[in-house]
């Protein structure tokens, strides 16, 4: 198809609007090597490039640091430390004060950056790297959190406490009780392009940087912190990234503030790609945890209270580590209603990288410790887990209310469960595997069905806004610009539908644009799976601002009422004639009508007062359920996921395709995170998976050798979101936890189901193994 061929005027619909499956924009450059990515563009005439020295123990203070020999180093053209930082040496993303660009006097982890060299090319900067210098007075560190007291060790920022009812009274009272721990690993981002930064100066105090990050205007406003400048003297700019998860909503700080007062300093441009290793040691990944219950149920396996504290392995400084762990309480329920519950979040310091945002953003950790609780239950009522979680489920009117206050009024996963249940023949798959295994001595299989409730906004409330630019040109053509960044999850094209279906054109009249802060000011991170709702709506309000100015133009100028202007594909009717949707555009220009808006939206209903644990944090939940089965070899602990059903919704999806892709996506990932990705330190606090060849992410082989993956076509979102549609970054990847409890389920199996696993995460062949031999001399 010519993509710039004339728009059908007499079509019966346009091409790309909402609710049409449509390829993702840049699909065909991906696969053809021909999306520019910032280490593609040209580089400007003199550009230098820029290395980080990184600290070589994990806690000490700096005695000196001779870097004379790295200034000497061939090509090298200057070193900068934190003391060459004109503004604020800082760039804690929550203005704690606690995250410098360099570190000065002392260092906190592993691999810290304490000093750059800018240097002609990337190898010479990297080889005068290693001659430094540095002699340190190391200090005790504090390197597993399994090591420190939750309720009073050290934290990087306040815990929160949620609270209904009197949980440990209740949890006394119960008939039965059970008490537990559970470990969950954490996880590497691995996005396929690395973190990257260009700073280009300008005059002035001028600087534009080009940024692989998720959140433009924090590196706006880090940038301009570091340089000491206004804002407005900062651009930042970026039209994708090769992938992001949430490591670069705060990570790609650093290296755009080094980069641009390298470039300010030496007015020339700077570039800073880090390579694999070094991305992986000094950049923040998902929080490790430790979570602590206790449960309270009767003998039919009704949950009465649960008592939960959820301590995180946060590294050295705060970062985003408060609202992870809130979150992770926000989501200790999943979809289950407790009619008693006490949970305690516990930040704790750590002499490790500083942990950060990663897709769920502590949720699916939350939602770890809910699903330990129903097999504990299970296990020890004798009982199907399904049947516990579906026991325990959210009511629609009754039992309802959240530890956190809210009450949930869009509940459907009864629903979710009992259909994808059917569909994937649960009860008969369940006999089967049971015969199996009577009949199998070395390899046992395993089946777990497991549901998700996924609470969708930014707790912090005033993120929850976007804006957006558009612009209709006098041939019709249209120029899109939001503060939502492309990551490859589709945020650009679903957009671009929500303005060609205002319209009412084909969506190859819309020009999709990289996002930048010079034309869209004061952005919030793409992050918290609301990429869509809040940039779809900025880009529908501006574009309905335009709409109806043509509206009011057209019933002027043609005197009909305005009920009599209407926008058909690719034209207008007014009254009784019709005309090109350009045609109509070029005679409001005409009669000067302004055609550019500046779009704008706020989530409503949403608040939260943290003091007090309660409040609406959430505009709506997102649903899904995963059934998986696997088959386990007892003797080596190696397994396979024979098969895994999804049954996910996303309301009435803006692109079904890219849906589909988003959920089959973030099953794997969260598969991966609970199997076989595995975070080293050791006890020197160095990271010993910090390459592929030690950190094994799933590969095309791991996938499920039969993956049925479905949306549910009857949902739509409770709330009024842009057009009914729900978000779907996130919640499907803690759809991945299913793979992990049918590892459980086939563990069990050893010892004939009587005893519960406690199989932790990540559950890699060795733990497995180990489990299943802890369960056979339990047998």
């Amino acid at each position: 198809m010519n993509r710039h061929a004339a728009p059908d005027i007499k079509a019966q619909k346009i091409s790309g609007g909402v609710a049409t499956d449509r390829k993702h924009d840049s699909a065909h450059k991906h696969v053809a090597g021909e999306a520019i990515y910032i280490d593609d563009m040209p580089e400007p005439a003199g550009t230098l490039h820029g290395c980080l020295g990184l600290s070589t123990v994990a806690h000490a203070t700096i005695r000196s640091m001779d870097l004379s020999a790295v200034a000497a180093a061939p090509g090298v053209v200057a070193v900068l430390t934190g003391h060459d930082v004109p503004g604020e040496n800082d760039i804690s993303p929550t203005g704690r004060h606690d995250e410098p660009v360099l570190a000065t006097d002392k260092v906190q982890f592993h691999g810290q950056p304490v000093f750059a060299v800018i240097a002609r090319t990337r190898e010479e900067a990297r080889r005068a790297c290693k001659l430094a210098r540095i002699d340190y007075e190391e200090l005790p560190g504090v390197f597993d959190i399994g090591d420190v007291d939750p309720l009073s060790g050290k934290t990087v920022t306040p815990g929160l406490t949620l609270t209904r009812g009197d949980a440990p009274e209740a949890i006394a009272a119960a008939p039965r009780r059970i008490k537990g721990q559970m470990r969950v690993g954490g996880q590497d981002h691995f996005y396929l392009e690395g973190h990257i930064a260009m700073a280009i100066p300008g005059e002035d105090m001028d600087v534009t940087v080009y940024s692989s990050t998720q959140h433009p205007s924090e590196v706006q406003h880090m940038v301009a912190h570091a340089l000491g400048v206004p804002s407005h003297a900062v651009a930042v700019e970026i039209r994708r990234m090769g992938g992001g998860f949430g490591g670069k909503e705060t990570q790609s700080n650093q290296f755009a503030a080094i980069a641009a007062v390298a470039a300010k300093k030496l007015g020339r441009a700077v570039k800073i790609r880090p390579d694999r290793d070094d991305d992986m040691i000094a950049t923040g990944k998902r929080h490790d945890f430790i979570v602590d219950y206790e449960v309270g149920f009767d003998d039919d396996g009704n949950i009465l209270a649960v008592d939960y504290v959820y301590a995180a392995r946060c590294g050295f400084s705060s970062d985003l580590s408060g609202p992870v762990t809130d979150r992770a309480l926000f989501h200790c329920d999943n979809a289950y209603f407790y009619p008693a519950v006490k949970a305690v979040s516990a930040p704790l310091y750590t002499n490790t990288v500083s942990n950060t945002a990663f897709r769920g953003f502590g949720g699916p950790q939350g939602m770890l410790g809910a699903e330990r609780v129903i097999d504990e239950v299970a296990f020890a009522t004798g009982k199907d887990p399904l049947e516990v979680r579906k026991r325990n489920f959210y009511g629609d009117t009754e039992r309802n209310v959240t530890p956190y206050h809210q009450t949930v009024e869009d509940n459907i996963v009864q629903r979710i469960v009992e259909e994808l249940e059917a569909t994937a023949n649960y009860a008969r798959r369940r006999r089967e595997i049971a015969a199996f295994n009577a009949n199998s001595r070395i390899v046992k299989r395993g089946l777990a069905l497991t549901p998700v409730k996924f609470g969708i906004s930014f707790t912090a409330t005033h993120f929850n806004q976007a804006g957006a630019l558009v612009h209709v040109y006098t041939d019709g053509s249209v120029h899109l610009n939001h503060g939502g960044t492309e990551m490859g999850q589709g945020l650009y094209i679903k957009v671009a539908q929500v303005v060609a279906e205002e319209f009412q054109i084909d969506i190859e009249q819309v020009k999709i644009t990289a996002t930048t802060t010079g034309k869209v000011p004061n952005t919030s991170a793409t992050a918290a799976s609301s990429g869509s709702d809040l940039n779809g709506m900025a880009a529908q309000n501006a574009a309905r601002q335009i709409k109806e100015r043509l509206i009011d133009f057209a019933a002027e100028k043609y005197e009909v009422p305005v009920e009599q202007v209407v926008f058909l594909p690719n034209r207008v009717r007014v009254g009784n004639q019709e005309m090109p949707f350009a045609d109509l555009v070029n005679q409001a220009y005409i009669g000067r009508i302004q055609l550019s808006a500046a779009g704008y939206y706020k989530t409503p209903k949403i608040h939260w007062d943290r003091d007090k644990g309660e409040g609406r944090p959430f505009y709506y939940f997102a649903y899904g359920a995963a059934c998986s089965e696997v088959a386990v070899d007892t003797l080596t602990g190696e397994y396979i996921v024979e098969r895994t059903d999804i049954l996910h919704e996303t309301g009435r999806s803006l692109n079904r395709a890219i849906d589909l892709g988003q959920v089959e996506g973030a099953f794997i990932q969260g598969m991966g995170w609970l199997t076989t990705e595995e975070l080293v330190w050791d006890d020197k606090g160095r990271l010993r998976t910090h390459a592929p060849s030690t950190y094994k992410i799933p590969l095309a082989s791991d996938r499920p050798k039969i993956f049925n993956v479905a949306l549910a076509d009857w949902s739509e979102a409770f709330e009024p979101t842009i057009h009914r549609s729900k978000a779907v970054g996130e919640p499907p990847f803690m759809l991945g936890m299913s793979v992990l409890h049918a590892l459980s389920d086939a563990v069990a199996s050893v010892a004939d189901h009587a005893v519960c696993p406690r199989l932790d995460a990540p559950a890699t062949p060795e733990r497995v193994l180990m489990a299943i031999e802890r369960l056979k001399a339990v047998g």
